[in-house]
């Protein structure tokens, strides 16, 4: 035994000087199942905390999908704002819906929605709407004789800068081209004429104003310049041709006089019903540009509250260089005052080979977040080169069931499940004439009356004819009373609601999670 003992360790030590150490052989081990799951601990990615709106849960992991950008902004995100990808029919809309119901739950949020898209003869927010207790503000050119609303392009609450670039975006949108020095020159000469003439008249200066100024311009226009007065009638004409289908054309209704009295900015929902504009034309973009305008100038305050601009068909602003660029400065000048923009498109190519391509990549790069639902190969592939998408991330996009989508959050990439509530359901899943009967719409419908007295706030006894705000994302939350920013200063006993929600992604045991608020 000890001459073989040394004779081994003669042999081992020879072929460690020839061969190098010699690994050591590891014996099998034999356990079962539930021991291995002790030796070989599940692994998974930090999240992105518990404070927030509850999206869903991660699909690998299974751990509940919590998102935020004003809890996450400055830390984990260098900036609030979020693109939303995807073909129709995989759970855009659903999500978009959900994520304003939970986000109202915060009683320092305030959202506007430009809805573009129709169903039932109105907006697709019409039911959300109503469930908060709001009425969209509905913008329509067929609208006659004063009866329509209104936003005012010249609204005194614009700067006079403002005004101008928006009369110029508004221009250059329907020419399809910048304006030359010339137009610019007449432009800017009559709206200075407006101005003077509606602040000595003490009135509200208006589109048809401008549309006579460049019709006959003042002498001192032309004297300016060194020329005729023919000329700068001549230079403006185009201009003029262009205001006047806002004023008396197939536009008409919706800009050409003061805006409406009444629209409520201090409401925790606006929708701008956009649903009756053909979302092919020239309209489209026009409108969104002014009520962009008119928001920053307006909504937009330093008064700590978070707000959050969600648009539908977000191409027709970044698509357009004029108007990505009025976006790009919002962006940039609400980032600061607590504006968290959403731009929902279908295809990223929508706007990355388009006209603004810049002002695209721009826009684009102030998205820290980034959701994508499912796309075909080739577009998923184009989305991941330009977002810089992980290659496992582009190569699941196109397998992406419905409602399950991949999210970027600054570098923090996960496939989440989005969870829908039975009672959010009948409010936020769009095409009901393609799937349902006469008699599922009425029970949808129906919903509205139903729901459960959980939604309703503090002081719901004394308004009991008021529909209440869908589930949130947390327990301490006050509840939202409906049309109002005002809220009750008691705490809400515990919400049913949440509990289901907080069980459908930690388990039926788990307790809704705690989100404490920043300087509460």
């Amino acid at each position: 035994m000890a001459r073989g003992s040394l004779t081994d360790l003669l042999a081992d030590a020879f072929t460690t000087v020839l061969f190098g150490k010699k690994d050591t052989t590891r014996l099998p081990v034999r356990t079962s199942t539930n021991q291995a799951e002790a030796i070989y601990l599940p692994t998974a990615a930090p999240g992105l905390g518990d404070s927030g709106v509850i999206i869903g849960r991660e699909v690998y992991s299974g751990k509940g999908y919590i998102y935020d950008p004003f809890q996450l902004y400055g830390q984990q995100l260098p900036a609030p704002h979020w693109l939303v990808l995807g073909e129709s029919g995989n759970g855009k809309s659903s999500l978009e819906k959900t994520y304003v119901l939970r986000q109202l739950r915060f009683k320092d949020r305030q959202v506007v929605v430009l809805d573009a898209q129709g169903e039932d003869g109105v907006g697709e927010w019409n039911r959300i709407a109503e469930a908060v207790g709001v009425t969209p503000i509905r913008l329509d050119p067929h609208h006659r004789g004063g009866a329509g609303i209104r936003l005012n392009p010249l609204d005194p609450a614009i700067t006079l800068t403002g005004q101008l670039a928006l009369l110029r975006t508004i221009i250059e949108v329907a020419l399809g081209h910048p304006l030359d020095e010339r137009s610019g020159y007449a432009l800017k000469a009559a709206h200075a004429t407006v101005r003077a003439d509606s602040l000595r008249a003490g009135v509200q200066p208006i589109l048809h104003h401008v549309v006579e100024a460049l019709r006959e311009p003042k002498p001192a226009a032309a004297e300016e310049m060194n020329v005729g007065i023919d000329e700068v009638r001549d230079w403006g004409l185009d201009v003029a041709l262009v205001l006047d289908r806002l004023v008396d054309g197939d536009l008409a209704g919706m800009f050409d006089g003061p805006t409406t009295a009444g629209i409520d900015l201090d409401s925790p929902l606006i929708v701008f019903d956009l649903s009756t504009i053909d979302r092919n034309s020239i309209a489209m973009p026009i409108l969104m540009a002014i009520v962009g305008v008119w928001l920053e100038h307006t909504w937009i305050k330093p008064d700590r509250k978070k707000r959050i601009f969600l648009v539908e068909e977000a191409w027709h602003i970044i698509n357009s260089p004029s108007v990505a660029q009025l976006f790009q400065r919002l962006l940039k000048f609400g980032r600061r005052l607590g504006l968290s923009f959403v731009a929902v498109v279908h295809h990223l190519s929508d706007v990355v080979d388009g006209a603004a391509a810049k002002e695209a990549a721009a826009i684009l790069k102030m998205a820290s977040t980034r959701t994508i639902y499912m796309q075909k190969s080739d577009e998923a592939r184009a989305t991941g080169r330009v977002l810089g998408l992980p290659r496992w991330a582009v190569e699941i996009i196109p397998t992406l069931s419905p409602g399950i989508a991949v999210w970027d959050v600054n570098g923090d990439v996960q496939v989440v499940k989005h969870i829908v509530t039975e009672i959010e359901r009948p409010l936020v899943y769009t095409d009901r004439a393609m799937t349902e009967s006469s008699d599922e719409e009425e029970a949808g419908a129906d919903a509205l009356d139903d729901l459960p007295p959980a939604f309703a706030n503090a002081e719901s006894e004394s308004e009991p004819d008021r529909p209440q705000l869908p589930p949130g994302a947390r327990a301490n939350a006050r509840a939202l009373p409906p049309g109002t920013g005002k809220h009750s200063g008691r705490p809400e006993a515990e919400d049913p609601d949440l509990t289901a929600i907080a069980a459908a992604v930690f388990g039926p045991r788990a307790s809704n999670p705690s989100h404490t608020r920043r300087g509460a």
